[in-house]
């Protein structure tokens, strides 16, 4: 009996404890939310590419409201909300175009940038329309690209966005793998999503590192959607859409709510 009481004495504890840290975090959100601006900046992953509802005034940058950034400012209601992400932005297009909301009051950014950079587009097409060796092989390329060129693009633009908003909580997000492995799965072959797979996880660790480095926090996503992935029968990815190319290999709205903003909400 006494076991028993010590044991629930403690789970009660211990449940204080996590409602608690709960209450911090929400508190945190709330501050957050009324002390500073929200910008979303970055490449398709999070203007919202593949989970439709696009804002007609956003053109061909298609920045969806069932993007995980205009999903957690509908929740949080910052004092502004700027969403510049846009279909398509490398590092360069970061820079031209979307930091201008950044001011010494912004309280938080969110960015996803460097697949483009890396070809991601193109190692697509290639291990879809090519030979496995073929598809390796502009892997390779890819990866060589992210050791010698991406981290100095990175640099340009976590510095930039730094020396514009000094004060702000800066948030990367990664990618995604895009393929379950160990299942039957019509269409690449087993080697393919395997390198495909290996080269998400090469490129997320590109710029994790980068990010560490210049003191911002990495959102994984990876984890999320395990489970989730193409051929997983329960996927949050489009497979290739020949009727909307653009959204292939991009997350669904659900992919958005479910993957993303529940990473980025925990570390917000």
């Amino acid at each position: 009996m006494r076991r028993f009481r010590f044991t629930a004495f403690v789970t009660s504890l211990l449940l204080a404890a996590a409602l608690a840290l709960t209450g911090a975090v929400a508190a945190q959100a709330s501050q957050l939310a009324a002390t500073g601006g929200y910008v979303a900046l970055g490449d398709s992953y999070s203007s919202g590419v593949g989970a439709g509802s696009y804002i007609g005034s956003s053109g061909s940058c298609d920045r969806s409201t069932k993007a995980y950034p205009y999903l957690w400012a509908a929740a949080h209601s910052p004092s502004t909300f700027d969403f510049t992400a846009c279909s398509g932005a490398r590092t360069s297009d970061v820079l031209a175009s979307q930091l201008t909301p950044l001011t010494s009051s912004t309280a938080l950014v969110s960015v996803s940038v460097g697949g483009n950079d890396a070809g991601f587009s193109d190692v697509m097409t290639t291990c879809v329309l090519q030979s496995d060796s073929a598809c390796l092989s502009r892997i390779a390329t890819a990866k060589a690209y992210v050791d010698s060129t991406l981290p100095g693009n990175l640099d340009t633009v976590y510095s930039a966005i730094r020396a514009k908003a000094p004060a702000a909580h800066v948030v990367v997000l990664g990618y995604p793998r895009f393929y379950q492995l160990g299942t039957v799965c019509v269409g690449l072959s087993a080697a393919k999503r395997s390198a495909i797979n290996g080269a998400a996880d090469y490129l997320d660790s590109a710029i994790a590192k980068r990010a560490a480095d210049h003191g911002f926090t990495f959102g994984d996503v990876r984890t999320g959607f395990t489970g989730h992935e193409l051929c997983s029968g329960s996927s949050w990815l489009h497979s290739l859409n020949l009727l909307d190319i653009g959204e292939s290999y991009h997350p669904t709205a659900t992919g958005h709510s479910g993957g993303y903003l529940p990473v980025f909400t925990s570390v917000a």
